[in-house]
C-alpha cells in the first residue's frame, strides 16, 4: 500500500489529537532510535546477532522513526512541506 506523506499526516493528526501528548510521542520516538543504533550495531558487527534479516528490520524501525515525527509534528498542528508525489511505502529493499 502506498500512502502519502500527507495522508498519514492527516490520519496521525485525527488518531492522535486528544489522546496523545508530545512527550509521549517524543519518547516513543527515541526508543525507536534506540532500536536502529541496535540494528546498525548488529549490521557492522559490534553486537551479536541473531538470524533476523536486519535489512527488513531496519526498513520498519526507519517507518516507525517516521511515523513519530509526523505524529509529533501532527499533534502540534505543523504540516510537512513534501510535494505530493514523494510517497511513503513498506520498505521491501534497496532503493
Amino acid at each position: 500500500m502506498n500512502l502519502s506523506i500527507n495522508d498519514l499526516q492527516a490520519y496521525l493528526a485525527d488518531h492522535y489529537c486528544g489522546r496523545a501528548n508530545e512527550q509521549g510521542m517524543f519518547m516513543k520516538l527515541v526508543e525507536e532510535i534506540g532500536e536502529v543504533a541496535e540494528i546498525l550495531n548488529k549490521r557492522s558487527g559490534r553486537k551479536a546477532s541473531d538470524a533476523v534479516d536486519l535489512q527488513v528490520e531496519l526498513g520498519s524501525e526507519l517507518a516507525d522513526m517516521i511515523h513519530y515525527i509526523l505524529a509529533i509534528a501532527a499533534i502540534n498542528g505543523l504540516r510537512t512541506t513534501v510535494p505530493n508525489h514523494f510517497r511513503i511505502c513498506t520498505f521491501t529493499g534497496i532503493l
